[in-house]
């Protein structure tokens, strides 16, 4: 397997809806899954609310470089224009979205 790192990606405002973006995350994770598995790995994604009533994503992932994350997107049909390598972790706190909190 390759040598993945960990990426951000910010899609703000991206979706109208949740709907709209259940139908993206379908074809993130089929194309992931089954066309890129040794050059993306997606792992979690926090739903964000904008203003104007639009809903965007903050998206953790692994990847081999920032290159295939981009072309993950283009295989989507989703924006991924701000990606930025995570240089390490601090957990203070479990997640609370995660554990239900």
């Amino acid at each position: 397997m390759n040598t993945m790192n960990t990426y951000i990606i910010t899609r703000p405002a991206a979706w109208a809806n949740a709907a709209e973006l259940e139908a993206t995350a379908k074809i993130s994770a089929r194309i992931g899954d089954e066309e890129m598995p040794d050059r993306v790995r997606w792992i979690r994604s926090y739903v964000t609310q904008h203003e104007n009533g639009r809903i965007g994503t903050v998206c953790v992932y692994q990847a081999t470089d920032p290159e295939a994350l981009r072309e993950h997107a283009r295989c989507v049909g989703m924006p991924a224009e701000t990606i930025t390598q995570v240089a390490d972790t601090m957990v203070i706190r479990e997640d609370p979205v995660a554990a239900g909190k």
